[in-house]
């Protein structure tokens, strides 16, 4: 015997199908939501965190030494990077601005050889103590190295192997906030439990107890989401 379909059965199949597609589409949206760019949870550097730009462009490279709550201790290898003239700006932001513009017009030939090289990361922003002045600096690609291409306004400023204390923060970088986050580098350096102590003794020992510092920039200035920066502390063991 053949079943029989009432109008009231096809409305019941139009429904559960209706239910059906809109389950579909909110797990859908649900998936694509979680999917996009996220900002940066807050840092665990315990987890030995690289930043995600060195998966897309070279970086300096470097042996991960040590961590602890609020820092890390990498050891870099020698490297090259071309640094600007010192730039006068407001801020610490508007310099950096300033700064990539010019590098990377250098990068894309703006030199007296003409030469094209790869983007890397990051652009290390460093300020004059006491002067609204600030010099940026740009990592030059290893194929590059040996030979960096000269151009007005810039210099090379080579780099031996060196140590460094790292602290990673997110957002744009200004100049209160970089005091702030390198006093808070050197505090987390200073916990007895926090095994940082060794670290903070060689730090002071080669820099003083207020130690010059540089803020790393992984991302291009017309990114406004998930940026990612460093506080480096240079020193000598």
């Amino acid at each position: 015997q053949k079943p029989e379909y009432s109008f009231l059965n096809f409305q019941i199949m139009e429904t559960g199908l209706t239910v059906l597609k809109l389950s579909f589409c909110l797990s859908l949206v649900v998936v694509i939501s979680c999917a996009q760019p996220q900002a940066p949870a807050p840092w665990n550097p315990s987890m030995g965190m690289r930043p995600g730009t060195c998966d897309r462009y070279e970086c300096p490279a470097y042996k991960l030494v040590d961590t602890g709550y609020g820092f890390e201790i990498r050891m870099y290898d020698s490297a090259v990077w071309m640094s600007t003239a010192p730039i006068p700006a407001p801020s610490m932001t508007q310099a950096t601005k300033t700064g990539f513009q010019r590098l990377f017009s250098y990068i894309k030939g703006d030199n007296k050889s003409r030469t094209r090289m790869n983007m890397t990361a990051p652009v290390i922003t460093q300020a004059t103590p006491g002067k609204s002045v600030y010099t940026v600096s740009f990592y030059v690609a290893k194929k590059n190295q040996e030979n960096p291409p000269l151009a007005d306004g810039l210099h090379v400023q080579p780099w031996k192997p060196t140590y460094v204390a790292v602290r990673q923060i997110g957002g744009y970088v200004t100049d209160d906030a970089a005091k702030t986050e390198a006093a808070a580098l050197m505090a987390s350096l200073k916990v007895p439990s926090n095994n940082g102590t060794e670290w903070i003794v060689a730090i002071e020992k080669s820099k003083g107890k207020s130690p010059e510092y540089l803020v790393a920039d992984y991302n291009p200035p017309f990114q406004t989401t998930a940026r990612v920066n460093e506080i480096l502390v240079p020193f000598n063991m």
